[in-house]
Formats: C-alpha cells, sequence, structure tokens
C-alpha cells in the first residue's frame, strides 16, 4: 500500500476540519509537526487521533528539531531524550505509528564512537517506551548533511542492533550526496523492510549537503513512483515541501497516471 500526505496538521481548533480537507483531496497520512513545540495535550491528541482512525488516516510525529543524542554536555542529552519521550506520550493517544528525529551530530568525534552513544541513548529510550506501555516506534530519520549522524547504513544498522524502526529521507540521501542518489541500491538495502516510512521534496543543496527543501519537481516525484511500484513497495510518504499539501495531491496524480 502507499499512504501519501503533508508534514503538518495546523493546530488543535483547525485539525478536524484539516484532516476532512484532506481526506475528500485523496490524502491517506499525515505527519504531526512537533518540531518546535507540542502544541496539544493527552486529551486533545486521543480525540485528533480517533477523528484521523475514522477518516483512514495514518498519523505519525515529527519530534522537535533542537534533538542531539550524542551532546558533549549530558544534560543536552537529558533534555533531548525528555522531548522525544514527550512526543512517544503524544504519539501514543494520537495513535500514530511513528516518532522521526534527527539524532545527533558528528561533532569531529569518530563516527564509531557517535553511533555507540546513539545507540546506548536509544535503547533507553526503547526501554522506557516499553515501561510505560505507549505504542509508538521510533524511527530516526536520514540526514541531509554530512556533518549529521544519520547515513542509510547507520540507521539500518541501528534498527538492526536496537529494534528501533527509521525513517528513510530521500531528498536528504540525495542532498547529502551532493546531487545523487541511487534509488535500486537504496531499495535493494531495504527490501527487507515490511513498511518503509519516508519523507520527500525538492531540496537545495550545497558542497555540506542540505540547504533547504523546495517544491517537489514533477519528475523527481516520478522517478521514486517508478521504483516504488517496481519494488512493489509498502510506503507511508510524507512530504515536506514548502506546500506540502499540493505536492502531495502532485504525488497522487503521478501516481494514477504511473498505475
Amino acid at each position: 500500500m502507499i499512504r501519501l500526505g503533508p508534514a503538518g496538521l495546523g493546530g488543535v481548533k483547525e485539525a478536524e476540519e484539516n484532516l476532512k480537507h484532506y481526506k475528500k483531496l485523496g490524502i491517506s497520512a499525515v505527519e504531526v509537526a512537533f518540531t518546535y513545540s507540542v502544541y496539544m495535550n493527552n486529551e486533545q491528541a486521543k480525540i485528533i487521533g480517533e477523528i484521523a482512525r475514522n477518516l483512514d488516516i495514518a498519523l505519525s510525529i515529527h519530534a522537535q528539531y533542537f534533538i542531539n543524542l550524542a551532546s558533549k554536555e549530558k544534560i543536552k542529552i537529558e533534555q533531548s531524550k525528555k522531548r522525544i519521550l514527550l512526543c512517544c506520550e503524544r504519539g501514543h493517544y494520537l495513535q500514530a505509528k511513528y516518532v522521526v528525529f534527527h539524532c545527533g551530530f558528528y561533532q569531529g568525534k569518530e563516527k564509531e564512537l557517535i553511533y555507540q552513544e546513539i545507540k546506548k541513548e536509544v535503547i533507553d529510550l526503547l526501554a522506557i517506551i516499553k515501561k510505560n506501555k505507549w505504542n509508538i516506534q521510533l524511527a530516526p530519520e536520514t540526514t541531509g548533511k554530512a556533518s549529521q549522524f544519520g547515513d542509510l547504513d547507520e540507521l539500518l544498522r541501528l534498527k538492526k542492533e536496537t529494534g528501533c524502526h527509521l525513517c528513510i529521507d530521500y531528498a536528504h540521501l540525495y542532498a547529502r550526496n551532493v546531487g545523487k542518489i541511487d534509488y535500486e541500491e537504496v531499495f535493494r538495502k531495504t527490501k527487507a523492510l515490511q513498511h518503509i516510512h519516508a519523507h520527500f521534496s525538492g531540496i537545495v543543496y550545497g558542497e555540506k549537503g542540505e540547504r533547504n527543501h523546495i517544491i517537489t519537481e514533477k519528475s523527481r516525484i516520478k522517478e521514486l513512483l517508478q521504483y516504488i511500484l517496481k519494488n512493489n513497495v509498502d510506503i507511508t510518504i510524507i512530504n515536506e515541501s514548502p506546500d506540502p499539501v499540493g505536492d502531495s495531491v502532485k504525488t497522487l496524480k503521478i501516481l494514477e497516471e504511473l498505475k
């Protein structure tokens, strides 16, 4: 199954109206953006989650941007974990499946050392999620800059060694490799995944990788969808362009044409 939808639900007051509007557009997934703050309480999350479930719209969450599980300062690691766990609690009540987040930065350290530090914190987070009986999965995201932890191989290894999930941002992989992406290799590496939670958009990049997201070009949408259909992938694609709803609808139309 292919689910498509935007990053961003809007505020609590307009959530129901937005979800119903999205449903009319054919949208079947929404990622709730807690990127700057967790703007709803558990009761509000429960109501919104039930509305989305009744509309058959799959919800996920993007946690705050200011997270670094490998910080040189212990207090920043603890603050990062608290932010992730708050999103996990809300996600449980939203009936969301994934909490997406960027793990951290290399900060000039050996990549293996950073991997082990992040792995330790992810294992601890998973233990707390299990203890609280929250029905939610952690999904560390592939990142768009070489200075950030989170290439595809690192996250596939992290999934294997901890039991977390992952979020594959195809635009980030494209920018991280300075305008190159080998979809054959990417889908070969991820073929064992039962479901792929993904991000996609147009992107501007430089020598150091990602700069900013832009409107998604039809040609790039078509290229990705062709590989998804070719590999019969079960996937949710969240669009993160400046017009995520418009680009999601555009993706839907291209998908119908390809089918």
